[in-house]
C-alpha cells in the first residue's frame, strides 16, 4: 500500500492495528496535539530533547488538521489508527477519530519515530526482532532525565530491539545519519543502569525474545512526551496510542544526513 492508501483504510475504520512494517520507504510519526497556550512550552521541550522528541512538521496552523508539508490528502482527525485522549495529564480514552474534539486553538506536532530507522536497519541486513515477530516493538520507562522546558518534564522511554554486539555496534554506525528519527541508540546492554528492572516485562508495546549471545539496544522513543505530559498536566491533550503512527508521504531518505 502507499501511504495516501493505508491512510485511507485507517479513515475508514478498516486498518486499526499498529503501523509497523507498512510502507516500506516512509516516515511515520508520532503526535502531540496541545491547545495553543501549552504549544510554545512544548516546542521549547522539544528542541531541548531532540533524541526523543525529534518534530518532523507542525499542523499549517492553529486549528487546522493538515499537515499539506507532509501529505496532501492528510487529515490528523482520522488518519491515526488509535488516538489517546488525556485530560489533566491523565489517559481518559482510546478512540479511532477525534473530530469531536477537535477546536481552532490546538497545535499537532510530528515527530520522528523509530519505524522509519527500522527499514534501514533491514536494508543492511540486520534483524528487527518486532517486525520478524509481527509485534509492537517494546518500550519502557526509565531512569534517563530529560531537560526541563515550562511545566514539561521527565524521564526519556526507550525502545528496544535485541541483537548481537556486532550488529548493535553496525546499527548505532547506521542509525547516526537519521537524528530526526531518534538516531543512534542511547544505551546498549544492561537495563538496569537505565532503570528497567525486567527486560521481559514492557511499560508500552509487546515484549520480545532475546537469544543467546544478544543484547538488548535502547533508542529514545516518541512516547515520551506522553510520560512527560502526564506529568505537565495540561487540561487537555492527544496523542498517538503507541504503535500507532501517522504515516506520511515523506520519504525516509529525505531525513537521512549523509
Amino acid at each position: 500500500m502507499t501511504p495516501s492508501e493505508l491512510r485511507q483504510k485507517i479513515r475508514s475504520g478498516e486498518f486499526k492495528s499498529n503501523t509497523s512494517g507498512f510502507c516500506q520507504g516512509f516516515v511515520q510519526c508520532n503526535l502531540v496535539i496541545l491547545p495553543k497556550q501549552w504549544a510554545d512550552d512544548f516546542m521549547r521541550f522539544a528542541h531541548a530533547n531532540p533524541k526523543p522528541c525529534p518534530v518532523v512538521g507542525i499542523n499549517d496552523e492553529p486549528g487546522s488538521p493538515y499537515f499539506s508539508a507532509l501529505g496532501t490528502d492528510i487529515d490528523i482527525r482520522s488518519d491515526i489508527p488509535t488516538y489517546r485522549i488525556f485530560k489533566d495529564g491523565k489517559l481518559a480514552e482510546e478512540v479511532n477519530d477525534i473530530g469531536e474534539y477537535w477546536s481552532d486553538d490546538l497545535v499537532a506536532f510530528a515527530l520522528g519515530c523509530s519505524f522509519s530507522f527500522e527499514e534501514a536497519l533491514i536494508a543492511d541486513g540486520l534483524e528487527v526482532r518486532n517486525i520478524t515477530e509481527g509485534r509492537n516493538v517494546p518500550m519502557y520507562d526509565t531512569n534517563i532525565e530529560c531537560t526541563p522546558a515550562g511545566p514539561f518534564k521527565g524521564n526519556m522511554v526507550v525502545s528496544m530491539r535485541p541483537m548481537t554486539p556486532t550488529d548493535a555496534i553496525r546499527a548505532i554506525q547506521i542509525c547516526t545519519r537519521f537524528p530526526s528519527v531518534h538516531g543512534a541508540p542511547v544505551h546498549f546492554g544492561d537495563p538496569s543502569a537505565i532503570g528497567i528492572e525486567d527486560i521481559n516485562q514492557t511499560n508500552y508495546g509487546d515484549a520480545v525474545s532475546i537469544k543467546d549471545g544478544e543484547v538488548p539496544v535502547f533508542w529514545a522513543c516518541g512516547v515520551t512526551p506522553q510520560a512527560v505530559i502526564e506529568q505537565a498536566k495540561p487540561p487537555f491533550c492527544i496523542t498517538h496510542a503507541p504503535g500507532h503512527m501517522l504515516v506520511t508521504d515523506l520519504p525516509n531518505s529525505k531525513l537521512a544526513v549523509l
